[in-house]
């Protein structure tokens, strides 16, 4: 175990810790003012319950004995059978303690992250259970199907250093099932949805910037020069991303936007997650660049052509963006920046990470879609999944917590 690094990834932890909260005012500043604290809520909730979970359970279940390359055991449960001052296989310069409470931190955030898609329209205690469901039912067999031993993505070559697949493409494409089992916001087509607080979207995102430095440099899981190139392509991407997002809104409307700067940001910051501690830092600003568009004409795409009401952007960003992420780092990974990929990049010349990459992109969409689809179908069984119309006209922080965010607010909504 090495001192120094178990002091990084605990520093690095608690980065990605402030994420959530971070998340929180982002997804808070962009929705309504009459459902800011019911948005901010349940990142909330999903802080306490996932540190719960992830300690009783969660953590066995995704580094526990592999079962059939889906699962791992109940070996560790209540954190059974682990020394603090030993380290485990899949992280040797770690105290074992160090390596859970940093994936703990993964758990947490991937959680939150699909809230936004349901923004609004959904029961706190639905989504509340239905959190702790999809964590038994996608978020834990993924983590072990990327990252366990013997997992199944790993043993196909797969790659994903910081959670494309685990975090993003989980949580976008579980949101995107999620928005059209309740449907569109009602009179969503009629309505100016603005964002109520731009200030709020503006520092959630600034402190996803910050904490997304821990996520992604972090993974290295020690202090070395991984870990610094992996921090150099998540700041080369995500400006790439911002600057790209804003010639866009130049080009369409005149104007840049500071929403769209904090989401072209977030964007660029998701694109490079699977690849951060793959791919040279200039194949980075490709893959900023490139996530840009991609994801705005996405978003414009599915609530636009698609009608479907993905609230916050959850899909369109995090989906979105992962699936290019983990493509992208098919394209361009070198096996001499990180030899846990097998095969260099197709650009390389090689076709095998990409065709491994494409398979594990697949694999965690439908793990995705089919554990969303029973964890909503369970929860249905006992309470309704959407608010009452008047509820959702009234607002979901007086209707669900008794609270309003601007107590002094007399005007319209």
């Amino acid at each position: 175990m090495d001192f120094g690094s178990n002091a990084f990834i605990m520093i690095c932890a608690a980065l990605v810790f402030l994420m959530t909260p971070g998340l929180a005012f982002f997804y808070g500043g962009l929705t309504r003012r009459k459902n800011v604290i019911n948005t901010m809520a349940i990142c909330g909730a999903i802080m306490g319950v996932s540190v719960v979970l992830w300690i009783l359970v969660g953590f066995s279940l995704a580094f526990g004995a592999d079962h059939g390359g889906i699962i791992g055991g109940f070996e560790y449960i209540c954190l059974n059978g682990l020394d603090f001052n030993t380290a485990l296989d899949y992280a040797p310069s770690l105290s074992s303690l160090t390596y859970v409470v940093f994936q703990m931190m993964f758990a947490m955030i991937t959680a939150g992250i699909l809230t936004g898609s349901v923004a609004g329209r959904m029961k706190f205690k639905a989504l509340f259970f239905f959190i702790i469901l999809w964590s038994f039912a996608v978020y834990y067999p993924l983590a072990h199907m990327v990252w366990g031993a013997d997992g199944f993505l790993a043993s196909i070559g797969s790659v994903d250093f910081a959670g494309g697949n685990v975090v993003h493409i989980s949580s976008g494409v579980s949101g995107l099932v999620l928005a059209i089992l309740l449907g569109r916001r009602r009179g969503v087509e009629h309505a100016p949805y603005r964002p109520h607080n731009v200030p709020y979207v503006f520092l959630g995102a600034g402190l996803l910037w910050f904490g997304w430095f821990g996520f992604n440099a972090g993974s290295a899981l020690e202090a070395n020069g991984l870990a610094a190139h992996a921090f150099t392509t998540t700041a080369v991407a995500s400006a790439s991303a911002m600057l790209v997002w804003m010639l866009i809104e130049v080009i369409k409307s005149g104007k840049p936007t500071l929403v769209g700067i904090s989401t072209g940001l977030v964007a660029g910051l998701v694109a490079i997650t699977p690849g951060a501690g793959y791919v040279p830092v200039w194949s980075a600003f490709i893959i900023g660049a490139v996530v840009s568009p991609l994801c705005y004409f996405g978003i414009n795409l599915l609530k636009k052509k698609l009608k479907i009401d993905d609230a916050l952007d959850a899909f369109g960003c995090h989906g979105l963006g992962g699936i290019w992420g983990g493509i992208a780092t098919g394209l361009f990974a070198r096996s001499d920046i990180n030899s846990v990929a097998q095969w260099n990049g197709l650009v390389f010349g090689d076709v095998n990470l990409f065709l491994a990459q494409l398979a594990g992109i697949g694999i965690s969409i439908a793990v995705a879609v089919v554990g969303t689809l029973v964890c909503a179908g369970i929860v249905r069984i006992f309470t309704k999944l959407r608010v009452e119309p008047k509820e959702e006209l009234v607002g979901l922080d007086a209707t669900q917590h008794g609270e309003n965010a601007y107590p002094s607010f007399n005007g319209l909504d």
